[in-house]
């Protein structure tokens, strides 16, 4: 273990405008998905030295942006990115929601594979457009495509979309080549443009490594756009910066036109130096970070299957989420979420929202404190326990 950094270093983000804390005193969050951590002190120099300066006019994207972004891809996902292939945007979900507008017709199908990420279901209503779900099989605790249906549902003439979960949230699967090269044939096969959505991917365990969708095959990389940023890895989700990849060159004009005519193209006065400083500087600290989650994730592991042997736990391959499979306390994890919070004040993500089978799942975010998660699990055993009682009686 890196003890460089304490990451159990407390923290009081109540009062503070924060999403995942702006709850009741008597609840602990372990639900969105942001971390309880500062972000790198390269992130956090970079930002001191920016606000000092004292002036944020317009800004503009210099060589050193790219630079960071192809040197970090080159090194730590062993793929060579061209600078003509990188656009700034504002978000990951701003791009996506420009890249549904702009690459689809309203009226299309999306497809996506269920349980996952649920602001996709937004992007996607949201703009007239709508869902197709491919739901993963699920067996023996683990997620696989179901081939079948993927491809019958891609043969639709009306589906033009598919958004890719790469790695996976919230199931927690890292794809592998064969996978993602088998999921761009068959969208090559079909007319189907692939969005990538790779923000999770600077989160692996120690040990593990993701593969980027356009790095598999020409095909991939011809018919799709990845969505890449610092902001999950580092915790600087609200400073708003990332980037699309896009190889081929028509289908990166139609999304630099897209982007620029939502005017989600321009960099905030921070946007750039973060992500400069997290790429150029940041390394070992999320190497750091890495560890400490992975540890997080095993102490849960063994406190719910110690003291909650009918939850079972998913994949810890990537991301600080765990996928808890809860069937044999509840089919309505929306109601159990809401008991957990109500009777032990504890709040997890309710499956329901994510599709698929995820009505029998919770999403537990383990990116705190050592001792923050340890108290969120002794509630959550509380809540299980009652519920389970209350079932009995």
């Amino acid at each position: 273990m890196n003890n460089k950094f304490d990451f159990d270093k407390e923290i009081n983000r109540r009062n503070t405008g924060s999403l995942k804390w702006d709850v009741p005193e008597n609840e602990l969050p372990l639900w969105v998905a942001d971390m309880d951590f500062e972000t790198a002190p390269a992130v956090r120099k970079a930002l001191q030295k920016r606000v000092e300066h004292g002036v944020f006019g317009y800004s503009v994207l210099p060589d050193c942006w790219y630079q960071a972004y192809q040197d970090w891809w080159k090194k730590r996902h062993h793929l060579e990115i061209e600078k003509d292939w990188l656009i700034f945007c504002t978000g990951v979900i701003p791009a996506l929601s420009t890249a549904v507008r702009k690459l689809t017709t309203p009226g299309e199908k999306i497809l996506i594979q269920t349980p996952v990420y649920n602001i996709f279901f937004n992007s996607i209503i949201n703009n007239g457009r709508f869902v197709v779900e491919s739901p993963l099989s699920y067996e023996n605790g683990r997620y696989t495509i179901n081939w079948e249906d993927l491809e019958t549902k891609l043969s639709d003439s009306q589906v033009s979309m598919m958004i890719l979960c790469n790695p996976h949230n919230p199931v927690g699967n890292i794809w592998d080549a064969d996978t993602l090269s088998r999921i761009g044939e068959l969208c090559r096969k079909h007319h189907v443009v692939v969005f990538s959505d790779e923000i999770h991917c600077d989160l692996t365990a120690p040990g593990k490594e993701y593969i980027p969708f356009a790095s598999v095959s020409d095909v991939c990389a011809a018919i799709s756009v990845t969505a890449i940023a610092p902001t999950k890895a580092f915790n600087i989700a609200g400073l708003q910066t990332a980037a699309v990849m896009v190889p081929d060159p028509l289908l990166r004009h139609r999304m630099w036109r897209a982007l620029n005519t939502d005017e989600v193209a321009e960099p905030n006065a921070f946007a750039v130096d973060v992500a400069v400083a997290a790429f150029e500087e940041g390394g070992e600290w999320l190497d750091a970070l890495r560890e400490y989650l992975q540890e997080n994730k095993k102490a849960a592991v063994q406190f719910i299957q110690t003291e909650m042997p009918m939850i079972t736990t998913g994949s810890l391959d990537v991301t600080y989420l765990m996928w808890l499979d809860c069937s044999q306390v509840t089919d309505d994890s929306e109601k159990l979420s809401v008991y957990l919070r109500e009777k032990a004040g504890v709040y997890l993500s309710e499956g329901n929202i994510f599709g698929g089978n995820g009505a029998q799942f919770l999403r537990l975010n383990t990116a705190t404190t050592r001792k923050n998660l340890m108290e969120g699990l002794r509630r959550f055993k509380k809540g299980i326990e009652g519920r389970c009682h209350e079932k009995e009686s």
